[in-house]
C-alpha cells in the first residue's frame, strides 16, 4: 500500500440517504452508484442490506454491476445483519462488509446495557462472522470520537487480530476539535502493535462543521481512508464533504497525498446527486456551489481581473465548474462594468465608463443583481457607436 495514497469511502447511498426527504430508489441508486465508480472512488457504501427489502435489493444489483469499487455492505455487529450482508454482496467482484459496535462507554451503557469486556468480544465475534463470507471487512468503533483512548486501542488491536482489514474510527456525532482528532489517530498509530495490518479510517460528522478539518487531520496523522459523501449529505448536519477533502489533498499538494478522484466530475455530480436527493446544494458550498467561483465585489473583481489566482485557488475547469462569473451588484466596480461591456460586444473608454457608472449604481441599488438587458439598455442609450464590429 502506498503511504501517501488516500482511499475515498463514499456513503451517500448509505449515509447520505439516511436525509429525510433523500430516499432513493434501486433505479437511482444504481445509477448514482456507476457515476460514483466513473469518479474514481475507491468503496462505495451501498448501504444497509438488513434495513429493508428494498435496500437488500439496490445493494444486491449495485454489486453485480460495479466493476471496478468496492462494493461495501453495512450491518450490526449481529449474526443476522452480518449473514444478509454478505447475501448481498455474493455477486460482487470486490466485497467488503462493514461491521462494528459503539465502543464510548455512554454508548456501551446507555445503548447497550452493557460492559467493556463484553463490548470487546462483540466487536471480536462480529469480524469474525464476516471473515467467515469475506476477506476483506471493516470494524467501525461508534462514537470513536468520545472514547477512552486506551480502550479504543484495546478494541482496535483486537478486532485486527481477528481479521479487521480496515478500521474506522468514527466521530459520530462530530464533537471533535481537529487537534482531538487526530491526536486519536496518533495514538492508535503508536500504542497498536498491529496497527500496520490495517488501514485506518476517518468517519467524521458535520454536528459543529468540522467533519472536513477532522478527516484532514485524521490523515496527518496517519488515516489512510475518509468516508464521506458527495455534497456533505448525512445524519443530522451531514458527513465529511468528498469534493472537500479531495480538494484540499490535490491543492496541497506539497503534503504528498493523493487520490483517485477526477476531479473535473466533481460538480457535474454534486449536480446530478441534489437532483435525485431533491436537495439542492447551498450557493456558497466549497467547490460545488454557484457562487464557489462568482465575484460581487468591486475589489475582489478588479484583482480577479488582473490576475485569477488573486481570489480563485482553484481553476473551476478543475471540477468541472462552469467558469469564474462577473456578477454585478451594487458593491460592484468600474472594472467589472468595463469587462461585462466589453463581453457585450461594447468597447467604453475609462470617461465614458465613469459616466455610465454612476448610472449603474443607481440600477444596482435598486435590484439584487444587474443584468445584461440593463447593460444593453444604458449602452444602447449612452453610446450606440461604441459597440465593436
Amino acid at each position: 500500500m502506498p503511504n501517501n495514497r488516500v482511499y475515498i469511502f463514499d456513503t451517500t447511498l448509505r449515509d447520505g440517504e439516511q436525509v429525510p426527504g433523500c430516499k432513493l430508489n434501486t433505479k437511482e441508486k444504481i445509477e448514482l452508484a456507476l457515476q460514483l465508480e466513473e469518479l474514481g472512488v475507491d468503496i462505495i457504501e451501498a448501504g444497509f442490506p438488513i434495513s429493508s427489502p428494498g435496500d437488500f435489493e439496490s445493494v444486491k444489483q449495485i454489486a453485480a454491476i460495479v466493476k471496478d469499487a468496492q462494493v461495501c455492505g453495512l450491518s450490526r455487529a449481529v449474526q443476522k445483519d452480518i449473514e444478509v450482508a454478505a447475501e448481498a454482496l455474493k455477486l460482487a467482484r470486490n466485497p467488503r462488509i462493514h461491521t462494528g459496535i459503539g465502543t464510548s462507554d455512554l454508548h456501551i451503557r446507555a445503548k447497550f446495557n452493557s460492559t467493556r469486556e463484553e463490548i470487546l468480544e462483540r466487536a471480536i465475534q462480529c469480524v469474525k462472522w464476516a471473515r467467515n463470507f469475506v476477506d476483506n471487512v471493516e470494524f467501525y468503533a461508534e462514537d470513536a470520537g468520545r472514547t477512552d483512548n486506551d480502550y479504543l486501542a484495546r478494541v482496535i488491536e483486537a478486532v485486527i487480530k481477528a481479521g479487521a482489514t480496515t478500521v474506522n474510527i468514527p466521530d459520530t456525532t462530530g464533537y471533535c476539535l481537529p487537534h482531538q482528532y487526530g491526536e486519536k489517530i496518533a495514538y492508535l498509530i503508536n500504542n497498536v502493535p498491529n496497527i500496520d495490518k490495517a488501514i485506518i479510517s476517518c468517519h467524521c460528522h458535520n454536528d459543529l462543521g468540522l467533519a472536513t478539518a477532522n478527516s484532514i487531520s485524521g490523515v496527518l496523522n496517519g488515516a489512510r481512508q475518509i468516508e464521506c459523501t458527495i455534497n456533505g449529505l448525512g445524519e443530522r448536519a451531514g458527513n465529511t464533504s468528498l469534493e472537500e477533502v479531495v480538494m484540499i489533498l490535490k491543492q496541497h499538494h506539497t503534503l504528498g497525498y493523493h487520490t483517485n478522484i477526477k476531479t473535473e466530475l466533481l460538480n457535474p455530480i454534486s449536480q446530478t446527486v441534489a437532483d435525485t436527493m431533491r436537495m439542492p446544494v447551498q450557493a456558497n458550498k466549497a467547490i460545488v456551489g454557484s457562487n464557489a467561483f462568482s465575484h460581487s465585489s468591486g475589489i475582489h473583481q478588479d484583482g480577479f481581473l488582473k490576475d485569477a489566482l488573486c481570489y480563485e485557488i482553484i481553476k473551476p475547469e478543475d471540477v468541472g465548474a462552469g467558469g469564474s462569473k462577473i456578477v454585478l451588484t451594487a458593491r460592484s466596480g468600474r472594472s467589472a462594468l468595463a469587462h461585462r461591456f466589453r463581453k457585450l460586444g461594447y468597447e467604453f473608454t475609462r470617461n465614458d465608463i465613469d459616466k455610465l457608472y454612476e448610472q449603474f449604481v443607481k440600477i444596482a441599488d435598486s435590484k439584487k443583481e444587474v443584468e445584461d438587458t440593463d447593460l444593453l439598455g444604458m449602452a444602447t442609450q449612452y453610446k450606440p457607436e461604441a459597440v465593436i464590429a
